[in-house]
């Protein structure tokens, strides 16, 4: 089945040789490759303002790029967020862009005769971390509380699901073999459209 893909790219540093960026593109690759549509959006290339109240998330209208990225949201029925985990979650940069993109009115609806109305239904998701600790640990200890936010909290939330997890820990520390079979893994993936 041909699906609309869109990859949100998350690294906030546009250099070249950051596996999240070989990632996407092995992922991209393999949807492409396989007659999906796929659409790219890399965070570092776009400005992106932080929200600093409740009246900016609610009333201010977002920039061109902000709006861009939600029409390529609208347009796609599968999302696929890459990113480092940092601190324990997200970058600020993919976090930023998320509260600029879903904003009420576009990703949600509060009120009326429903407590909030999920705006983005029938769209699925896949969630790529890279990190430095092993994988099992991250969701074994710390109990991938981050993760967890992430895929409740904000894409559940608008209504996406399902929401599917890929983690790849010890990423510093990886052979070069390694990482092929990571990249391979992101081929197959796009290939399917998951």
């Amino acid at each position: 089945m041909k699906r609309s893909v869109l990859l949100v790219d998350g690294h906030p540093d546009p250099a070249a040789g950051r596996l999240c960026h070989a990632l996407v593109d092995a992922y991209a690759e393999g949807a492409g490759g396989a007659g999906h549509d796929v659409e790219v959006i890399r965070t570092a290339d776009i400005d992106i303002h932080f929200l600093r109240s409740k009246d900016e998330f609610e009333h201010k209208e977002p920039a061109p790029a902000i709006r861009q990225a939600q029409q390529a949201i609208t347009a796609a029925n599968h999302l696929v967020l890459v990113y480092p985990l940092w601190l324990g979650t997200m970058p600020a940069i993919l976090k930023a862009f998320l509260e600029q993109v879903l904003r009420p009115g576009f990703a949600f609806e509060i009120g009326g005769d429903a407590l909030w109305r999920r705006q983005l239904r029938g769209k699925s998701a896949r969630i790529v971390v890279t990190m430095g600790m092993p994988a099992f640990f991250y969701r074994w200890y710390f109990r991938a509380h981050s993760l967890k936010s992430l895929e409740r909290n904000v894409l559940k939330f608008c209504g996406i699901k399902p929401v599917r997890e890929t983690l790849f820990g010890m990423v510093e520390t990886a052979s070069d073999a390694r990482r092929g079979r990571w990249l391979q893994t992101m081929r197959d993936l796009g290939t399917r459209g998951r």
